[in-house]
């Protein structure tokens, strides 16, 4: 590099690298720094470098010599902040981007980024300030917009969420996975019926995954009905969260001599149950940075037969994998009752109670498979046991499930189930201190004193199961119903009260409490719903009743008949495979 300047040198190997060419800029870089080792820029981009390639201590590394060399350079601290979240350290990554803001304080790029590591702190409400700080300094930052609206997600302020995600996509409208973050969030404002929730799958599916329709490949899987079947699960969420205690008993009651269960992980941070998961999968692929492409390429490469949605449009999902039709047979299922939207997805599971005979199929874009029993195979992984019925004290009755479920709708149900029902409190899972206040203006409006309110934060799971020993009676959120909450909380011995609606996701609990065989707290109307509660509230003996059998009848019901289950699923995906070898 004798005939180039170092200016020279320095623009050449940022042509490389912001085209992509690592290698070669990473090579140019390190000859600048053997002609001037203290090259803040080359030791800060060689530090991003290593940072992509996965090397982020080393990364951090050079990024803090450049910083020790010029301290004064914001951007230095945004990408070591960057890299400092992207190794779990959050605290470390808000404290770089604090001092980006300090030394820029215009620096759009500091706010949004700690606005992401406020979010993976659980403080939303800090975020949302962040996150419209950037927004004063750039009103069209598409990041921003996608940000605040996961903040305002989880202040429970969904129509100002969806306000959110929809600016995002008025800047950006290519960012399929904020549209996703849409799709999925109109499931929990109450003034979204099932058409107008299906009308905007399917523009996600027009606008994000047609375009791939022209280049599906034909599928040269062996057109044998009979044979071992290649079954293929994608999933960001291999991990300790809520959809392994449904996913981990089907994975481990699969009949593996006729169904080979292959799974394409895309965990983030891997834990004791993706080696769990891992153990029960005949072939398990880590592809965490694999591109939707590649990604459609190794599932085509491996001649899945069956290719199983988890994730519908909940985050991280990879439906533009499946846009891509690597799978000759499509399906989605667990993520939660509903439809994608897409073309490229053949079928949907479902059970008699989420789609009952009346329901109007053509609100989903797949074609619905009931399975006989239930949706869901449940294992809870604890063995914490519930307490007795309350035998004298104030009745307390409780949610929970996720804040953004807690509209006001159903907060104006509860202060009624509350002012019916003398000296009764009510416990609720919240993330957010502004959230709190909302709704005791919404009980207070309805003449509940506030101190009748308890708030509860996150917690780890066994800590979690432990709060419903406090709790006598949940009450169902709506539309929107506790699902994997409505099993926890049978599990820990305490009964639902539900609210039944028109679209699947409102009948996730009458699935559930119908298969536990408890028809009787379902209810059908609003009135219906708190005279329920109240009654049982007063029914001291049919409250120990259930404290006591509970666990028992969930126990023997279909919802943890793990081995019924996967044989129920199984005998889905061989229908689907002879329909598919029957076509060809």
């Amino acid at each position: 590099m004798p005939e180039l300047t170092i200016q020279q040198a320095f623009d050449l190997a940022l042509r490389y690298h912001q085209a992509g060419n690592l290698a070669e800029a990473e090579a140019i870089y390190r000859e600048i720094l053997v002609r001037q080792p203290n090259s803040a820029d080359a030791l800060h981009l060689m530090g991003l470098i290593a940072a992509k390639k996965g090397n982020r201590e080393f990364g951090i590394e050079l990024i803090k010599r450049a910083i020790s060399i010029n301290p004064k350079e914001a951007g230095y601290y945004v990408n070591l902040g960057i890299a400092l979240q992207a190794l779990g350290r959050s605290n470390d990554a808000v404290a770089a981007y604090y001092k980006a803001i300090k030394l820029q304080p215009s620096c759009v790029e500091a706010f949004n980024n700690l606005g992401a590591a406020m979010l993976c702190q659980d403080r939303f409400d800090e975020a949302a300030v962040v996150y419209r700080e950037a927004l004063r300094i750039n009103p069209d930052h598409p990041d921003a917009y996608e940000g605040l609206g996961i903040a305002l997600k989880h202040q429970g302020h969904i129509e100002e969420s969806l306000n959110a995600f929809r600016k995002c996509l008025q800047i950006n409208p290519d960012l399929a996975q904020v549209h996703s973050s849409l799709v999925h969030s109109l499931n929990f404002y109450p003034d979204f019926d099932a058409r107008a929730i299906y009308q905007q799958e399917r523009q996600w599916n027009q606008i994000h995954a047609a375009p791939f329709t022209k280049f599906i490949r034909p599928h040269v899987n062996d057109h044998d009905p009979e044979r071992r079947l290649r079954i293929g699960y994608v999933s960001p969420d291999f991990y300790a969260q809520t959809g392994s205690l449904i996913v981990t008993p089907l994975f481990e009651s699969h009949d593996h001599q006729h169904f080979a269960v292959y799974c394409y992980a895309s965990v983030k941070r891997p834990d004791q149950h993706t080696d769990r998961l891992r153990r029960s999968a005949d072939i398990w692929r880590d592809v965490l940075k694999l591109s939707d492409e590649e990604l459609a390429r190794q599932i085509y490469s491996d001649q899945i037969d069956i290719l199983i949605d988890l994730s519908m449009h909940m985050a991280n999902n990879r439906l533009l994998v499946f846009a891509r039709k690597p799978a000759p047979v499509q399906v989605t299922w667990l993520a939660y009752p509903g439809s994608t939207g897409l073309d490229a997805i053949d079928y949907r599971l479902s059970d008699p109670y989420l789609d009952p005979q009346e329901t109007d199929l053509s609100i989903y874009s797949e074609q619905t498979v009931r399975l006989p029993n239930c949706f869901w195979c449940y294992n809870p992984f604890s063995n914490s046991l519930p307490r007795p019925a309350q035998q004298n004290g104030p009745m307390c009755f409780g949610s929970l499930n996720h804040p953004c479920k807690l509209n006001d709708g159903i907060l104006s149900l509860w202060s009624k189930v509350l002012t019916a029902t003398t000296d009764s409190r009510i416990l609720m899972l919240t993330f957010s201190k502004e959230h709190q206040d909302h709704i005791r203006g919404v009980f207070a409006r309805s003449g509940v004193d506030p101190k009748r309110l308890m708030f509860v934060g996150r917690s780890p799971r066994a800590d979690y199961l432990q709060l419903y020993n406090r709790i006598d009676i949940v009450l169902d959120t709506f539309p929107y119903n506790g699902h994997t909450t409505t099993l926890d909380s049978l599990w820990m011995g305490v009964p639902v009260v539900t609210l039944s609606g028109e679209i699947a996701v409102s009948r996730g609990a009458n699935s559930i409490l119908k298969n536990a065989g408890l028809p009787e707290l379902i209810a059908r109307t609003a009135d219906e719903y708190v005279d329920i509660a109240v009654k049982l509230a007063n029914d001291l003996p049919r409250l120990t009743e259930l404290r006591g059998t509970l666990r028992r009848r969930l126990e023997s019901s279909p919802l943890m008949d793990s081995k019924r289950f996967a044989r129920n699923v199984e005998d889905a995906y061989r229908q689907m495979w002879r329909k598919w070898c029957g076509s060809r």
